[in-house]
């Protein structure tokens, strides 16, 4: 059985910064993604590094967040620059060996249990 444990969430001010860290156990999945859930609001995907094809951002967060793995240490980060109000939600990292849309949650079938990002204003 896969385990997904998130760490890393805080609060900040706008403009700060926050590395969010995800470790697999026993194993990383093909597709790694973070998603994230605001009060009210559906949850979505933030960003995905996908096992030898590369990254994608959600256009609310291009040029600012960096995902990134270590394969060898079975991690994944997310690195969150220039921190907004409106980033703040629960980060999930998720995983799933095929997707059809990366962004999609019902997709993956392995969830971390969350991390609380807080960003005042």
């Amino acid at each position: 059985q896969v385990q997904l444990v998130e760490s890393g969430g805080g609060s900040v001010q706008a403009g700060g910064s926050l590395r969010l860290s995800c470790v697999a156990t026993p194993y990383m999945y093909r597709y790694m993604t973070w998603f994230r859930q605001a009060p009210g609001k559906e949850r979505e995907g933030v960003a995905t590094i996908i096992n030898g094809a590369g990254t994608y951002y959600a256009d609310s967060v291009k040029g600012r967040f960096t995902i990134s793995q270590d394969s060898a240490q079975k991690m994944m980060y997310l690195q969150m620059n220039s921190l907004k109000p409106e980033d703040t939600a629960m980060y999930y990292c998720a995983g799933a060996s095929m997707v059809r849309y990366w962004s999609e949650s019902r997709g993956y079938y392995i969830w971390g249990q969350g991390t609380q990002v807080t960003v005042s204003s």
